[in-house]
């Protein structure tokens, strides 16, 4: 069973984290701004969709986390050895330099790291 104060606690987590109050955290999930209202002071319970909702729009919430605490947040992201980019793996130099680590920011705030 979900606590709810628990919940409420994590879903500010999630907008704080992308700074957004709670009329454009409605906006961005596309539910009506007194939803977020009665969810965040108790009144109601979130729906399925509400959560399906949420955890789409932001790729970084976990489910089992927004749901029970379990796992963590930002949702941590598993490199796979394979999908390291292979320009880490040329041995061209340009001018004694190599490439350490490149960041890819994406527009919903998340981002993916690859290191050498």
């Amino acid at each position: 069973m979900v606590n709810i104060t628990e919940f409420t606690s994590r879903l500010k987590k999630v907008m704080e984290f992308h700074q957004l109050s709670a009329s454009l955290f409605a906006d961005k999930v596309g539910v009506q701004r007194s939803s977020i209202s009665h969810i965040l002071s108790g009144r109601n319970k979130p729906s399925l969709d509400f959560i399906l909702k949420v955890t789409s729009e932001f790729n970084d919430v976990d489910i089992y986390w927004l749901l029970n605490g379990t796992g963590s947040f930002p949702k941590s992201t598993k490199t796979n050895p394979t999908s390291t980019p292979t320009i880490f793996d040329s041995n061209s130099e340009s001018h004694g330099k190599t490439i350490q680590r490149i960041v890819v920011f994406y527009s919903d705030g998340t981002f993916d790291e690859y290191q050498k």
